[in-house]
């Protein structure tokens, strides 16, 4: 099979401005460019389809740019928004850009031999324009009634005419923008190809379209190409990478390897298989065993189990996926060891805590009955020695054999908690202050 049927068996080719793409694609190494939007200090997981499509072409012989939008990100893209987003300034879009490059490194080569990924901000060849000069030599090009045909343009100006529903000249001056990018590439980089998701679909024909009426382009000599891929959604096409706390970063400060390793393990069984196909490089052979193992046996979860294994390994490496399995074992009742505070918080996140005071662990230690009774596993002293007595006390996840053991420094689970368990799944928390 050839890449681009490869990429049309896993789902990813949803558009292209030309039925000979793969034709073109097969010819020679090529250059294309994917944009990122850096209203965040961290990618997250809509950006994952994104960032793997452009390292399956640099991994099939292809030169990738991923531009951050330093300039258009002060824009805010219109594409399949409701309301125009509140505008970043200078130095926080900065931050953001210099935080989502470094992640981009987890997916793309930026220092192979051989057609090295590049990464770009389109702020350093827009931040130099005058209005005069971009209303001049972009503007003109840009018939107005082309772009009110877009579906982002006509989506958001059919919702009226107020400033709080309606599209201001700065969010329609976007498209313009974004289109200069790919004429700028082509022109600098040799750069043919933009890819996008779905929502880019206008974007990025406006790009080929200004491509050709600057004469980058013509008919019968070089010509430009755009593709896009379908948005990363679930069966009740809702966007894939949202919970109820929020969206699923990158960026393990804020979605921890466990948390996003559990979120992959925890996909709908009718979403798992557009998932594996779209989001890793298990062979296609592999992804139908596993399709034909679900129905046989969804409960196993063999599926979920291998997508969160190859996509935590990538964003989070070996060492991010070996904390994020131990951590699922400790929930199952593995000993508890090696964690930090965050992550017995993410963990146990539905379960109760009490607190003691951390003194209580020098000297004599404090009594298991106490601490049972402190995290609230017991209502008193008198059910508390019972559980003991009847093998259901556990700290750390390994069982209190007699009720006049005394808990000290050393069974510190983390910096300041201990994981108490009574029974086979009551667990409580004891943090010590």
């Amino acid at each position: 099979m050839d890449f681009f049927s490869e990429l049309k068996a896993r789902g990813l080719v949803h558009q292209t401005t030309d039925d000979s793409l793969g034709a073109w694609l097969a010819e020679r190494p090529r250059t294309l460019y994917a944009g990122f939007d850096p209203t965040a200090d961290s990618l997250h997981v809509g950006h994952m389809m994104g960032l793997i499509t452009l390292r399956r072409f640099q991994r099939a012989g292809h030169r990738p740019i991923a531009v951050v939008g330093g300039a258009t990100g002060m824009i805010g893209d219109p594409s399949g928004k409701s309301a125009e987003r509140n505008l970043l300034d200078k130095a926080a879009l900065e931050r953001n850009v210099a935080a989502i490059g470094e992640q981009m490194r987890r997916f793309l080569d930026f220092d192979a031999a051989s057609q090295p990924a590049l990464l770009l901000n389109n702020l350093d060849w827009t931040g130099p324009w005058s209005y005069l000069d971009f209303l001049r030599d972009i503007g003109k090009n840009f018939p107005v009634n082309v772009m009110l045909g877009k579906d982002s343009v006509k989506s958001r100006l059919g919702r009226g005419d107020d400033s709080a529903s309606g599209m201001s000249y700065t969010e329609f001056s976007y498209m313009l923008l974004q289109a200069y990018d790919f004429v700028h590439l082509a022109k600098e980089h040799g750069c043919d190809l933009q890819a996008g998701g779905s929502d880019q679909w206008g974007n990025i024909t406006a790009g080929v379209d200004l491509a050709r009426r600057m004469g980058v382009s013509q008919p019968g000599g070089r010509q430009l190409f755009g593709m896009t891929w379908p948005l990363l959604t679930k069966s009740d096409g809702t966007k894939m990478g949202k919970t109820e706390s929020g969206a699923i970063w990158l960026d393990p400060a804020r979605t921890s390897p466990y948390a996003f390793y559990q979120y992959w393990v925890n996909v709908d069984d009718a979403d798992v298989g557009p998932c594996l196909r779209r989001l890793t490089d298990c062979p296609l052979e592999e992804i139908e065993q596993l399709d034909t193992a679900r129905e046989a046996d969804a409960a196993k979860r063999d599926s979920q189990k291998r997508l969160a294994e190859e996509l935590t390994r990538l964003v989070h490496g070996e060492e991010g996926l070996a904390t994020a399995r131990r951590a699922t074992e400790i929930f199952f009742g593995a000993e508890v060891s090696g964690l930090d505070d965050r992550a017995l918080a993410e963990i146990f996140a539905d379960v109760p805590s009490g607190e003691s005071p951390r003194a209580a662990l020098a000297g004599e230690g404090l009594g298991v009955v106490d601490a049972l009774v402190a995290a609230g596993l017991a209502k008193s002293k008198g059910e508390a020695r019972r559980t003991v007595a009847q093998g259901g006390a556990y700290v750390n996840n390994r069982r209190i054999e007699s009720a006049e053991a005394v808990l000290t420094e050393a069974d510190l689970a983390s910096e300041s908690v201990i994981v108490l368990r009574s029974g086979r799944k009551r667990y409580a928390l004891l943090r010590l202050v």
